[in-house]
């Protein structure tokens, strides 16, 4: 019997080129498709799914984290990968925390997307081995500090020096030093331009920057 399959993503040609995926296989075929978060969740709750394939980043209230979130709460049984093309590090560490099964990078591809579908199925866990590395004005961005990351985050929100550093329990002062080291690695000209490039690249994404 084949594995009934989620498409959950808000890009019409990213849920084609998923599905043209799913049908290459016996083993699966497609039980719903999903524009939104809200939607997935739905469809999860009201229909025999077996693996939800999520995108993180949905142009909604709520993102992939927060649907598989849900739906891990209500139905456990349902096996979840989640995908991604922003480098953002803090997607990894929530997945896992959330008990998300697999986790897979559009432009890595380290393995095949149903290479990666198959071992999950059968019982694997399966991450990558690394964070996409993305050019970031002079330097790619694993040449960044785990703290100067944090400061980058919040800085994308508009928060002061003052702000972030009541966020991170650390000093203004402190935080004027990471930011200023930051300028000088990257070349850029001003807080607002290290904010602007870090949210539009995708390396940084804190979704108080959105309300």
């Amino acid at each position: 019997m084949a594995y009934r399959i989620l498409i959950a993503d808000d890009q019409k040609m990213v849920r084609q080129m998923f599905e043209v995926a799913v049908r290459a296989s016996d083993n699966y075929e497609i039980a719903g498709m999903a524009e939104t978060p809200e939607e997935a969740v739905e469809i999860c709750l009201s229909t025999k799914i077996d693996l939800a394939i999520m995108d993180v980043v949905m142009g909604s209230g709520k993102d992939g984290l927060d649907a598989a979130e849900e739906i891990k709460k209500h139905r456990s049984d349902i096996k979840i990968l989640l995908v991604t093309s922003m480098p953002e590090v803090s997607y990894i560490d929530r997945a896992k925390k959330i008990g998300v099964d697999s986790f897979w990078y559009k432009e890595i591809q380290e393995q095949p997307l149903l290479e990666i579908m198959d071992r999950t199925m059968a019982g694997e866990s399966v991450y990558p081995m690394r964070v996409p590395a993305v050019r970031f004005g002079n330097i790619v961005s694993t040449e960044l500090t785990d703290c100067e990351i944090e400061v980058l985050r919040e800085l994308v929100t508009g928060a002061s020096n003052k702000e972030i550093g009541e966020r991170l329990y650390m000093s203004a002062s402190t935080v004027k030093r990471h930011i200023s080291d930051m300028l000088v690695k990257t070349g850029f000209k001003s807080r607002l331009q290290l904010a602007i490039r870090a949210r539009s690249g995708g390396l940084v994404i804190n979704n108080k920057a959105d309300e």
